[in-house]
């Protein structure tokens, strides 16, 4: 008898088949349940408040409020919600500069409307349990078409042995690979990225990643 609590979705589309077929496939696996949609932004925001969701599915392109703002307003304008979710965009196009501005926001990744069943579910396994959905070099052809900003003075608190390890999180290495780069152990690593993290304040490694490309301390 599985006893794990389920992994709580919510779906944020203004496709009503399309939120229904995606009901219908998230609720017949074992381990995740829908707990709440919503049409738009708006009733996003509200919805996920009430519902407090561990991931998001949130379509890209909806009125009144699209899911660009609704994810901004969710991370960065004190939204009334007892947690962060993990928020995944849904888009059309592979490369779309608002799924780039939302993870800007905060999402982890995207996922295209016409992906296979069976890739969503592995999707929100995957960022549940904390990794991302997103290859480092998609995420560096969406953000290369923004001009880059100016390096904050945060970075400068960094050491140089953390300015090595952001550099190889920033080319979507993981944990188990910069350690046989710098010969380290993982867990000194992923202490490293916890230290980047909160000096950066970031909050998480997609978000690492957007820092680098935006004021190109890319490798």
């Amino acid at each position: 008898m599985n006893t794990i609590a389920p992994i709580r979705i919510a779906l944020v589309d203004d496709q009503h088949l399309f939120r229904s077929g995606l009901t219908v496939i998230i609720d017949a696996q074992d381990d995740m349940t829908v707990v709440g949609q919503a049409a738009d932004g708006r009733e996003a925001l509200d919805m996920i408040a009430a519902t407090d969701p561990d991931v998001v599915l949130m379509d890209v392109q909806m009125s009144p409020m699209d899911g660009v703002e609704a994810t901004r307003r969710l991370f960065h304008s004190g939204a009334p919600t007892p947690s962060r979710p993990r928020v995944i965009m849904l888009t059309t196009f592979e490369l779309d500069p608002h799924a780039a501005q939302a993870i800007r926001y905060g999402a982890v990744g995207f996922l295209l409307k016409v992906s296979t069943p069976q890739f969503v579910c592995e999707t929100i396994r995957t960022v549940h349990s904390g990794g991302s959905v997103l290859a480092s070099q998609d995420l560096t052809a969406i953000l290369d078409q923004a001009p880059p900003t100016p390096i904050p003075h945060a970075y400068a608190q960094l050491t140089e042995r953390e300015r090595k390890v952001f550099a190889a999180t920033a080319e979507g290495m993981s944990n188990a690979e910069i350690a046989g780069r710098l010969f380290l152990s993982e867990s000194t690593v992923k202490t490293h990225i916890g230290a980047i993290l909160r000096k950066l304040e970031l909050r998480d490694r997609v978000q690492m990643v957007v820092y680098a490309y935006e004021h190109r301390l890319r490798p």
